[in-house]
């Protein structure tokens, strides 16, 4: 398995929280939930945000997959990206460090 990393942007409809709808909520709960999926899986190796709420805010996602395919195919499939709520940048990707334990 290989490691890569998406990063996740916000479109700048959406970085005044007051514009979210219902379906905007709807959207980053399945986003939060496939990607809590794929944590317990162990397919997501770590998944977080920057506390930033303008545009220089963006999230990452650190994942295992089989190949630059499918790796591109398993960011596309985030509800955040697919239904054009973020835009998702695509890296190779490699932990080299990583402490043991629980985060906060």
């Amino acid at each position: 398995m290989e490691q890569y990393l998406y990063k996740l942007r916000l479109k700048a409809h959406f970085l005044e929280r007051e514009s979210w709808t219902q379906t905007a909520e709807e959207i980053i709960s399945r986003h939060f939930a496939r990607l809590k999926e794929y944590t317990e899986e162990g397919k997501v190796i770590l998944a977080g945000r920057t506390l930033n709420d303008d545009e220089t805010g963006f999230g990452i996602v650190i994942f295992e997959a089989e190949n630059k395919t499918s790796a591109e195919q398993f960011m596309r499939d985030d509800p955040a990206i697919s239904e054009g709520m973020m835009e998702g940048d695509l890296f190779p990707y490699r932990v080299a460090l990583m402490r043991e334990g629980k985060s906060r």
